[in-house]
């Protein structure tokens, strides 16, 4: 009974939280909140990073129509409106992309925020009657596997350690957490044994991540911050038990992960991810492709895993006061697109498409509007032809880590985008070319005034976003 009355409180004031926005945005000045997550290394930071420095200096943002048709007056950065959250680290960020010896900078590890603010001339008879306006963008960043963890809410203990055990059983880099596993003891217990099963398991999360999987819950357990070594980042799943013993282990882990997702999950929800409008998810697809059908296939359920959590649908005013905020837009966006020369831009846009087709059909039917784009937040190549045994290959050039300039063939993508997503990959040779040591740094650049950092389509994704709004 107390649970069901905190529900009900939680979603009384997320309404009347939602009727306060609303009120402010009518009134005042408009609020676009913007969410980026993405999965590890698909990179988050870079794009926030790139994104804003091109608001603020829009030379290369023709596809924001805005922009294209001088409404722009002005773009600022401004305090962020919740003090509790850190600030995302924009000016270093940029210094370390743009500076006199580029690299990339450190990747997301917790949540932060950014306000951007415009001044825009509005279009058409309003132009000339109510003068200039303000809209703020709220720009916030979070890791993808926090996302992850928001399907947790709806699944038991016994449900969630059957799906995981289920798919670790056949990797062998889960062999030390499955025999540990296994072997756990039905009755008594100390707790050595919880923290060696859970950092087995860590490990093993942590070495599936690195092998391009992304089923990689509870995903705190990845970035804890100041929650390590605490009892509700000590579980694991275990096999199931018929008639688990009352003070076993199996029913302590059992009551750690509810305790996970009453106090990590629940709050990250109602506090920061329930708020937001628009959305981003990054995705590393090139990467999945090159690892094999197994990294694809997990790629594809990661992505409806993500999609499942939002509360897709329009933010009409009335609907937020009966239902709470709904997230309007989804952009899905395949990044990294400049380790592939142009040509191949339109199919991995197609594959991208492919993996959240049914996801995006739930959510449009919903009322959300979604995109899939293939993109570079921070274009680091240029395009070269090669000539190989008398073929023609549509090659880039780039720098890597060690200070080598070198033109690279990474492959080519399948016209037909379901030979790689409806598992035909088995046997055929995608990304096989030099793609494995496409490790590009970035580029030292040479920017004029009013320039931001070169980009493949940042300026689409921008305009699909929030060009409804400015």
């Amino acid at each position: 009974m107390d649970l069901r009355l905190t529900n009900l409180a939680d979603g009384v004031t997320r309404q009347l939280e939602s009727v306060g926005d609303s009120l402010s945005e009518t009134f005042f000045e408009p609020v676009i909140r913007l969410g980026v997550t993405g999965m590890a290394r698909a990179g988050k930071t870079v794009f926030i990073t790139s994104l804003v420095s091109n608001l603020l200096n829009r030379a290369r943002m023709t596809q924001l129509a805005a922009q294209a048709e001088g409404r722009i007056l002005a773009a600022y950065l401004q305090p962020q409106p919740d003090d509790t959250l850190p600030r995302f680290e924009y000016e270093s960020h940029l210094g370390a992309l743009t500076g006199p010896a580029p690299h990339w900078p450190a990747s997301t590890r917790s949540i932060s925020e950014l306000r951007l603010s415009f001044r825009i001339r509005p279009s058409g008879l309003l132009g000339g009657v109510t003068g200039p306006r303000t809209v703020h963008l709220d720009i916030v960043d979070y890791p993808g596997e926090w996302l992850l963890d928001l399907g947790l809410m709806e699944k038991s203990y016994a449900e969630w350690s059957q799906e995981v055990l289920s798919r670790a059983e056949s990797r062998p880099l889960s062999r030390d957490f499955m025999a540990c596993a296994r072997a756990a003891p039905d009755g008594d217990w100390e707790e050595p044994q919880a923290q060696t099963l859970a950092r087995l398991y860590t490990e093993y999360l942590q070495g599936a991540r690195q092998a391009g999987y992304s089923d990689v819950t509870p995903g705190r357990f990845l970035l804890p911050g100041d929650l390590e070594g605490s009892p509700v980042l000590t579980f694991a799943p275990l096999p199931p038990q018929a008639s688990p013993a009352r003070r076993g282990l199996y029913r302590e882990m059992e009551r750690r992960y509810e305790a996970y997702k009453a106090r990590v999950v629940k709050p990250f929800f109602r506090d920061h991810f329930a708020r937001i409008d628009r959305q981003v998810v990054l995705v590393d697809a090139l990467s999945a492709i090159h690892s094999g059908p197994a990294a694809v296939a997990d790629l594809n359920q990661g992505l409806e895993a993500v999609l499942s959590a939002f509360r897709p649908g329009q933010n009409a005013w009335l609907s937020r006061l009966l239902l709470g905020k709904r997230v309007e837009k989804i952009l899905f966006a395949a990044t990294k697109a400049d380790h592939l020369h142009h040509a191949q831009h339109g199919r991995l846009t197609a594959i991208m498409e492919a993996l959240v087709t049914s996801a995006a059909s739930r959510a449009n039917f919903a009322g959300a509007r979604t995109q899939a784009l293939s993109i570079a937040a921070l274009r680091c190549t240029t395009e070269e032809i090669l000539r190989h045994d008398g073929r023609a290959l549509e090659a880039v050039r780039g720098l890597l880590p060690d200070g080598r300039q070198v033109a690279l063939y990474p492959g080519e993508l399948p016209e037909d985008p379901a030979r790689i997503t409806r598992g035909h990959l088995a046997g055929d040779s995608w990304l096989d070319g030099d793609y494995s040591i496409m490790n590009f740094a970035p580029a030292r650049l040479s920017l004029k005034p009013g320039e931001g950092p070169p980009h493949i389509r940042l300026d689409r994704a921008a305009q699909f976003l929030i060009g409804d709004k400015l």
